[in-house]
């Protein structure tokens, strides 16, 4: 792990979060801690009307504002800013390339709405091959520069589908917990027919299908077990939506780990249903990893 963790900032208080989470996922793992703000204003017009220059002054400013957020929580921590031109998306994704992992804040809309991630992270997230952790503000009026506290040891959350190549979402789970001290928290979330919505129908499936499927997801867990034998591991594999049982699950978690599928295709970047509804909604940080 010898790589920067880097965050994005953009000035608002979510990249702040973003930047004060980074810095301390950088200490666990020993690494250098990059902050990064895209600037995408050129053009002879911005130029001759003096706002170029009056730019240059702010985003040298939210760096410092980050970097200062960052020194209060980390004080020895090595921290570096850079201000680097182009689409932010694209300069983004080529930061993540350099780095272990990208940290990019999500703006809130507050419990009942949910909230938005801004279309720059989610267009990185498109782009990008690497891990990108997506934390948003803390909205109680207590908190200190919008942050999530980790507070004592929790869960790192993973959903898997057993049905598809989820090795990367565990490599980066465990790992994770390993360094934070906390608990796995494995679940496939699993469902019968939609139009079924008789309680005993599902009761049925569940008492049926719920013992094969969990021996499935033990057996898939063997070898993570075996390379992380100090990580505390729990499984689940009840029927109902995932996205639904991870939100749940995300209420006592440090972290929770999602997968975005890579195509090479035409159609380009794939978010699933399932990735696309905890990047929106969920209320701990989010990490998404992109996997075949």
């Amino acid at each position: 792990m010898s790589r920067p963790v880097t965050a994005g900032v953009d000035g608002s208080p979510a990249a702040v979060a973003a930047a004060v989470w980074a810095a301390g996922e950088a200490v666990l793992r020993e690494v250098n801690l990059r902050i990064v703000y895209a600037d995408q204003s050129q053009g002879p017009a911005t130029a001759r009307s003096g706002s170029l220059e009056a730019r240059s002054h702010w985003a040298d400013d939210l760096l410092a504002e980050a970097a200062e957020a960052v020194r209060r929580e980390h004080p020895s921590l090595e921290t570096e800013s850079r201000r680097r031109s182009g689409q932010p998306s694209e300069v983004l994704a080529d930061e993540a390339a350099e780095a272990g992992l990208l940290v990019l804040g999500s703006r809130g809309l507050g419990v009942l709405r949910g909230f938005l991630l801004g279309s720059v992270g989610m267009a990185t997230i498109s782009v990008t091959e690497h891990p990108v952790v997506l934390v948003r503000a803390r909205e109680r009026p207590d908190a200190a520069d919008g942050a999530v506290p980790a507070g004592p040891a929790r869960d790192v959350v993973v959903g898997v589908d057993l049905d598809q190549f989820f090795a990367p979402l565990l490599d980066f789970a465990f790992q994770e917990a390993s360094l934070r001290g906390d608990r796995v928290l494995v679940l496939y979330g699993w469902s019968i027919m939609p139009v079924v919505r008789d309680a005993s129908a599902l009761i049925a499936a569940e008492r049926e299908m719920g013992p094969s499927l969990a021996r499935r997801l033990t057996e898939a867990l063997k070898p993570w077990r075996q390379r992380f034998p100090s990580v505390e591991v729990a499984e689940q594999s009840p029927i109902g939506g995932p996205a639904r049982l991870l939100l749940q699950a995300a209420a006592a978690a440090d972290l929770v780990v999602v997968g975005r599928r890579v195509r090479k295709g035409p159609l380009g970047a794939h978010i699933g249903s399932v990735t696309h509804a905890l990047i929106h909604h969920c209320p701990a940080p989010v990490a998404v990893i992109a996997h075949e």
